[in-house]
């Protein structure tokens, strides 16, 4: 399938040889630079302005594998917001392979110094491109978030020629663990090519995460060694198995960071045009997202550049979809936040990208940043809403009951409000940034001396607990404790109405040792112990995952009526009074729900009790004695209509 050109980047192969283009308003020369495979760069080629400022060269007898790179010349003023130094080879923001990751280096922001043995070089590829296949990933599912060189790199079943990387992920073993605990899609933090922050080198630390990218289409050779033709065979054999991809991808900003930072790609070409800047102050970059730079993304050549690096890895590789870091930057302009902003319209209404998943982070830092509920159908939105309220209901906060009520029934009060019925929300207790599941219920606070910062670093609103004892402990009452509460998250999770998303190793218990930061620890700190993984914990992620495709009430996305559908009761069997929910300390909760059973696809009524209390609570079901069986990872029991609901716990029963 053909591949539609923008026409404004990237480098084509034709029969005679390769055509380059490059768009730069500001420049006043671009060239080319060709290397050999020794890395010498043996020619320096002018090419054309057109009057699309579109910088254009045909090399004759060019071949597939050529290594190459730019350079642009023109005023360097950066109070001004012209950066043009001929020194510097920049990486074509079109390139779809590099030879090479980046590596932080001062020279490669030091005006006049050559970098060209310091830069990747771009590989001339030829586009494989196939008619996607139908996503199978449905809003209502189970997303595993992964980041990929920590989750394999101590796999003891995975090669060690493959761990960390992409390939891993369609190693039989890792695929029988995702099938275990019923993934539908696992979500791959980045995969494209990114350069560490400029502090850590100096501090002996690195980039482990990818979210600095440099490269919006090629993939990091340190995860990627295979190119395209790995991330395509991975993604078939996951969908062999019934599982889709989700690539998380960061347009927001890129490496090359505030004024002190590199020169790499964007801003060698046009920092002008590719960056927000202050308005009248055009030296002066607008950092909305924390890390120094903001990509203009309402610009035209910006917005084609997202849509075509959407569309390759759409054709290229057969991605499910994307979830965007920082997403109300996509959505920006001069003016705020544009929830049909041109640049998200043209995602949604691209052909290519039309039916993929698409997921926004609904938040920055930028003015009128926090925009949870705010875009457009279909994008499906993190809820970190829902984080907090699981988080502090188990904790025991007061007056939690309605917000742990909302989040179950799909934060309705979040996504009616411009006119929705049903639910987009992406509920998780636990991401990337931040604890880990285990660490929740382990640390009253964050750990993060080993980043170099003395601490100062990451959140300090966790809204987490420690069971008594401050980190690892071998108090078996105080293990028992924490793997009870995992426990209890884990199934709330699962009963949320919308879709759910597990951070990779949470469902066995995994730790950062406190440390709510980890990007850069690239080590056992973030390396997933696979040995060390809870059994226990996996057994019960995998029973509430079962549960939750066996009765379809949990990933539908329309909202609750209330005439039939669910019903709330407190543990008298009654329906819960105003006074009820508005019990600050009120810890016991019962969820009924009218179901359909995927085991024999009749109508069922399913009951879900929650203890959040110290002390187990009696609790009465209505309906006829001895109709209610409880529902376990071993099976089912009979019980009577009074059940007792243990401390710290979610339980099950199925009306019969």
């Amino acid at each position: 399938m053909a591949a539609k050109q923008s026409g404004q980047g990237g480098a084509v192969i034709f029969e005679t040889g390769v055509d380059f283009a490059v768009w730069s308003h500001h420049a006043g020369q671009i060239e080319l630079c060709l290397f050999d495979r020794d890395d010498k760069e043996f020619t320096r080629l002018p090419m054309a302005r057109g009057d699309d400022h579109v910088h254009r060269l045909f090399v004759d007898g060019l071949k597939e594998g050529a290594r190459y790179g730019y350079r642009a010349d023109g005023i360097y003023a950066p109070d001004n917001g012209l950066w043009f130094d001929p020194s510097k080879l920049l990486v074509d923001p079109y390139a779809k392979e590099l030879d090479r990751p980046f590596h932080h280096d001062p020279l490669l922001g030091t005006f006049g110094a050559d970098t060209r043995h310091l830069m990747p070089k771009a590989i001339v590829t030829r586009d494989v491109y196939a008619k996607p296949q139908r996503p199978l990933f449905r809003p209502g599912g189970f997303i595993y978030e992964v980041a990929v060189k920590p989750f394999t790199m101590l796999h003891p079943e995975v090669p060690k020629a493959q761990r960390g990387t992409v390939a891993a992920l369609a190693h039989p073993s890792v695929i029988a663990h995702l099938k275990r605990i019923g993934v539908d899609a696992v979500e791959l933090m980045p995969v494209t090519a990114w350069i560490d922050e400029r502090h850590l080198p100096p501090l002996g630390l690195s980039n482990g995460w990818g979210y600095n990218p440099v490269a919006f289409m090629a993939l990091d050779p340190r995860i990627v060694p295979g190119g395209m033709v790995e991330l395509r065979e991975t993604v078939a054999r996951l969908r062999a198995e019934g599982i889709g991809v989700i690539l998380d991808l960061v347009f927001n900003h890129t490496g090359e960071s505030d004024r002190y930072g590199t020169t790499l790609s964007l801003r060698g070409l046009d920092n002008l045009s590719f960056y927000r800047h202050l308005p009248g102050r055009p030296g002066e970059l607008v950092n909305d997202t924390g890390t120094g730079n903001t990509v203009a993304c309402d610009h035209p050549y910006v917005r084609q550049l997202i849509i075509d690096s959407l569309r390759h890895f759409v054709l290229g590789a057969g991605i499910d979809g994307f979830r965007f870091d920082l997403a109300p930057v996509l959505g920006r302009t001069a003016g705020g936040f544009e929830a049909h902003g041109e640049t998200l319209a043209a995602i949604l209404a691209d052909d290519v990208l039309a039916d993929r998943v698409v997921i926004a982070e609904p938040w920055d830092i930028g003015p009128g940043g926090y925009q949870l509920g705010n875009f457009p159908e279909p994008f499906l939105e993190w809820n970190d809403r829902v984080r907090d309220d699981l988080r502090c209901y188990w904790r025991g906060d007061a007056y939690k009951t309605g917000p742990l009520a909302s989040a179950l029934a799909g934060s309705s009060d979040v996504f009616s409000r411009n006119g929705g019925v049903s639910t987009r929300s992406v509920n998780f207790l636990a991401a990337h940034d931040g604890f880990t599941l285990n660490d929740l219920v382990s640390y009253g606070g964050k750990h993060n001396e080993a980043n170099g910062e003395e601490n100062r670093d990451g959140h300090n609103e966790n809204h987490s607990w420690n069971n008594g004892v401050e980190g690892a402990t071998r108090y078996p009452d105080i293990v028992r404790k924490r793997r009870d509460d995992v426990e209890a998250l884990l199934s709330t999770l699962f009963v949320t109405r919308g879709s759910v998303m597990l951070t990779a190793g949470d469902e066995g218990g995994r730790t950062q040792r406190g440390n709510n930061n980890a990007y850069c620890q690239d080590n056992d700190i973030t390396w997933l112990d696979w040995g060390a993984l809870d059994d226990e914990l996996i057994a019960h992620a995998a029973f509430v995952s079962a549960l939750r495709k066996r009765f379809d009430v949990f990933s539908q996305a329309s909202f609750f009526s209330g005439n039939g559908d669910v019903e709330w009761i407190s543990p008298s069997g009654q329906p819960m009074t105003v006074s009820d929910w508005e019990t600050p300390d009120f810890a016991t909760l019962g969820m009924l729900l009218s179901t359909v059973d995927g085991s024999n696809r009749r109508k069922a009524r399913l009951a879900v009790l929650f203890n959040r209390s110290w002390t187990s609570q009696a609790f009465l079901l209505p309906g006829e004695p001895a109709s209610w069986r409880r529902l376990t990872a071993g099976g089912t029991e009979k019980i009577e209509t009074q059940v007792i609901v243990p401390q710290r716990s979610v339980v099950f029963y199925l009306e019969t």
